[in-house]
């Protein structure tokens, strides 16, 4: 069964989605004890959060990459992953948009949205899209001291992952379990996700 190109894709409960973020130990170590992000995270910048579990190794290098040596789970409330989606904007304009709406909305909206390219865990990157969501301004403040519900150092989970794809394995079974997040049409239309009725 294929996947719609721009479909959410996460681990979730009735509560709480999971989302990661890779960080230097100065900020990782403080947050996982405070389980809230504390200094020297600086809530001033735009901070990235992402659902899929291989497009965070992609983009952390496994964890290899500087200032990104440690992976941390956040599990934040649905509810507040969703109010993201509902006040976000697409980084660029997306198919057939006004320039000047676009532009407008890009100016009022705390939440950028990406989609990009979805990776294997080879890094390859697949026919479909992840979704990246940026938080700024009111967006970051409600991530740190509403959203969070827990915050997990899962990178010694990073490393033996890679050491079994390093070695030719099949990671399959030790990857977190994503499953297609479910949005009404409001949401879909705001984040520009594949509907049954595009694929149909």
């Amino acid at each position: 069964m294929s996947v719609p190109y721009r479909q959410i894709r996460a681990a979730y409960s009735e509560e709480s989605i999971t989302v990661y973020q890779a960080y230097d130990p100065a900020v990782a170590g403080p947050a996982v004890a405070a389980q809230r992000f504390v200094p020297p995270f600086k809530r001033e910048r735009m901070t990235w959060i992402k659902p899929s579990f291989l497009w965070m190794m992609y983009r952390c290098g496994w964890a290899t990459k500087a200032g990104q040596g440690r992976v941390l789970a956040i599990d934040i409330t649905r509810e507040g992953f969703e109010w993201a989606l509902g006040h976000s904007c697409l980084s660029h304009p997306g198919h057939g948009a006004d320039q000047a709406d676009w532009a407008a909305r890009l100016r009022r909206s705390p939440v950028r949205i990406q989609w990009d390219p979805e990776r294997d865990p080879h890094h390859n990157a697949l026919p479909y899209r992840s979704i990246q969501i940026g938080l700024s301004g009111e967006a970051v403040d409600r991530y740190l001291d509403e959203w969070t519900v827990a915050i997990t150092d899962i990178t010694d989970l990073v490393r033996t992952v890679h050491a079994v794809v390093r070695s030719g394995g099949d990671p399959a079974g030790l990857l977190p379990v994503e499953r297609p997040y479910p949005i009404g049409a409001d949401l879909a239309s705001i984040v520009e996700a594949t509907t049954e009725a595009d694929v149909t």
